[in-house]
């Protein structure tokens, strides 16, 4: 069983697939036990920011988080110029994503902010039209927060398990 335990906390792929069923679990509950608040975004967003195991885990997650926000940030200042984006607002809107991802030096995870991006611009939401953008945010922040402490707290997790069964970090 030992060698089992060894190899299963060893793998990042079965450590990556463990936290995407999490993930993937808890976002299909809140979408079918709150149906009309639309939460498919916070299940995407959850996916979105989950990492592997490895040295870098926590550092890529923050930086998804960190990007999925901008892209909702970026999303809503466009929604405040101009409620029904156009498809030039929505190029304005990619440019100062890559910019502000850039600035923030988080560049190599700008795919992520331009999803969220989208996310709050052009899908239809089932809210009323003045606050749907709010709750697309919303939605996207939610299931960053949840996709990170996935990856938190299965990372101290592994660690712990790491530790008593005397497995270096590589």
């Amino acid at each position: 069983m030992d060698v089992l335990i060894k190899k299963v906390i060893t793998s990042q792929l079965i450590i990556y697939i463990f936290r995407c069923i999490i993930g993937f679990v808890i976002g299909y509950e809140l979408m079918i036990h709150y149906p009309k608040h639309d939460l498919f975004w916070v299940l995407l967003s959850i996916i979105l920011v989950i990492s592997p195991e490895g040295k870098d885990s926590r550092r890529l997650t923050i930086e998804r988080v960190k990007s999925n926000l901008i892209g909702s940030m970026v999303g809503l200042g466009c929604v405040f110029i101009n409620h029904e984006p156009s498809i030039y607002l929505i190029i304005i809107g990619i440019i100062t994503t890559c910019i502000i991802c850039y600035v923030l030096k988080v560049m190599n995870m700008a795919r992520v902010a331009i999803v969220a991006l989208l996310i709050v611009l052009l899908q239809p939401h089932l809210t009323s039209l003045e606050l749907a953008p709010l709750f697309r945010a919303g939605s996207v922040v939610l299931g960053c927060v949840i996709g990170f402490s996935i990856t938190l707290f299965s990372s101290i997790f592994i660690r712990k398990l790491k530790k008593h069964y005397k497995i270096t970090e590589s």
